[in-house]
């Protein structure tokens, strides 16, 4: 595979974005994979969507190890809600073979934009860490959470970083900085599932893994220093935008299919 055409620099610059957009408030799927499938046209989407897997848990990992050496991580939550969204996440894949996933569109939809004006209309919506559940409570509710965003991950996948995010600070009183190192955690636990199925069945560019996955994680570095310097008003700003973007594209896929 030749690495010097101006296809394959575009998309190491796109895993780069997708990293450092990815390490603050999730979402770095829209850039990377849209880029891959325009890279590679003739490859089959699971090979693809396994590739860029690959990079991807490189980078979220690199991003949960840097924001648990700053941040007080909140384990007692994140742990279960890992756990349960990585046998969920294996599910949902598995669910794929029997379910239409375009069902689920304008569901999804509706969720982006009341999380989307929750946040706007709740001026200090995550702005303070103060965790609300503690105990058996605390188990169930991250059970209940992990077991959700790991089956819609392995189902359906988009979002999912954004979701995480507003999960923790809707139902758990984190604040946006303490949910961006959370939802990192789970989200490495849901790549993996996904790459149990990928890697075994030979879905992935493995040279093109790895030089993605350089390039990730130079971005998760950039991303991660950014959200650690500025702090939740940042980090709700970023949520804000790149949930708008991810609206805007599930009205123009959900409408284009009617």
């Amino acid at each position: 595979m030749d690495f010097i055409t101006p296809e394959i620099m575009a998309l190491l610059f796109a895993a780069l974005m997708a990293g450092a957009v990815d390490a603050v408030v999730g979402g770095g799927g829209l850039i990377q994979i849209p880029a891959l499938f325009v890279a590679f046209p003739g490859e089959s989407a699971a090979t693809l969507f396994g590739t860029n897997k690959c990079a991807s848990v490189v980078g979220t990992a690199n991003a949960t190890w840097r924001y648990a050496r700053q941040v007080k991580m909140p384990w007692r939550t994140i742990l279960p809600a890992a756990f349960t969204a990585f046998v969920f996440s294996y599910i949902g894949a598995v669910a794929v073979a029997w379910l239409p996933r375009e069902m689920v569109r304008p569901l999804i939809l509706l969720l982006l934009i009341l999380a989307a004006v929750y946040t706007l209309k709740r001026k200090d919506f995550g702005l303070l860490h103060r965790p609300v559940h503690a105990g058996h409570h605390e188990l169930i509710y991250a059970v209940l959470l992990g077991g959700v965003i790991g089956f819609y991950d392995g189902f359906f996948g988009p979002g999912t970083g954004s979701f995480l995010i507003f999960l923790f600070v809707r139902f758990f009183g984190f604040d946006f900085l303490h949910a961006s190192a959370g939802s990192k955690v789970v989200n490495v636990a849901t790549n993996l599932a996904a790459l149990g199925y990928f890697l075994p069945n030979g879905y992935v560019l493995p040279v093109l893994a790895v030089a993605m996955a350089v390039a990730n994680v130079s971005g998760s570095i950039l991303g991660t220093r950014l959200a650690l310097k500025h702090g939740s008003s940042f980090i709700r700003q970023l949520f804000l935008i790149t949930v708008a973007v991810l609206i805007v594209k599930f009205s123009w896929d959900t409408f284009s299919l009617l």
